[in-house]
């Protein structure tokens, strides 16, 4: 019997690239992403069977194009992981650049949506699977300046919910990660390159880090088949809110 598939979006980097990591050992894999030479770099790191699928979740057509394109055996995909997300800016919301919004929502909800759209009906027509969103404590809570990425993160939970009430027939498990402070690219993305700002979101106090994640995903996927972990927060200790955080003086 061939192991399972499982597709990650977002593979390229943080939490994705991780999740790749810690599923290749029972999983074969097919790692989506923007950026080819990273997917090539990580496959060339895998010790599994993998394919390579680069494209932009905005873009609707590449999004089922791509995933279409894929060999009749490879097309049977029993985990998807939607990992892709970004946030931009860190403004008031009447300072906001509306490009920064677009791109927040245009990831982290539509993009969700197609990949979602591309893979839920074979699952359907299999009566089986698993999604696992990867959503974040904004999802849970609002905290200020955060306005546009939380309402983004609160689209997913509702999402999820959402997916989880409509695939219940169809014997589909739907999980959502909610990650509290995870020190990835995240933080120099939001700050558009500064890594010097990007570096303080996680100075003075433990961090949780990418692989922390992966392996909570790892733990959801191997519940026995009557056990769905629906909604699961992962917070580092130091953590308490999106805006409690126990840091130690200098």
């Amino acid at each position: 019997m061939s192991q399972p598939i499982a597709l990650i979006t977002g593979a390229t980097s943080g939490i994705g690239e991780a999740t790749a990591r810690v599923l290749s050992k029972n999983y074969r894999l097919i790692i989506c992403g923007r950026r080819k030479d990273r997917l090539e770099k990580l496959q060339s790191e895998l010790a599994c069977d993998s394919k390579i699928l680069s494209f932009d979740v905005r873009d609707k057509e590449t999004v089922f194009t791509s995933i279409e394109s894929l060999p009749a055996d490879w097309k049977e995909i029993d985990v998807l992981v939607n990992n892709a997300g970004n946030a931009h800016g860190l403004d008031l919301i009447q300072d906001g650049n509306p490009d920064d919004w677009d791109a927040m929502m245009d990831i982290n909800v539509k993009g969700l949506l197609y990949v979602s759209k591309a893979i839920i009906p074979g699952m359907v027509a299999r009566k089986k699977g698993h999604i696992v969103n990867v959503s974040s404590i904004a999802g849970l809570e609002v905290y200020t300046r955060g306005n546009v990425y939380c309402a983004s993160k609160h689209a997913v939970d509702a999402l999820t919910k959402g997916m989880r009430m409509d695939l219940n027939e169809h014997g589909i498990k739907v999980t959502s990660i909610d990650p509290g402070l995870v020190e990835t690219e995240f933080s120099e993305v939001r700050f558009k390159g500064d890594t010097e700002k990007a570096s303080k979101v996680y100075q003075n106090y433990t961090p949780l880090k990418a692989i922390d994640v992966a392996e909570t995903i790892e733990f959801v996927l191997n519940r026995p088949a009557h056990v769905m972990i629906g909604d699961l927060l992962i917070l580092p200790t130091d953590q308490a809110s999106s805006t409690i955080v126990n840091k130690k003086s200098q």
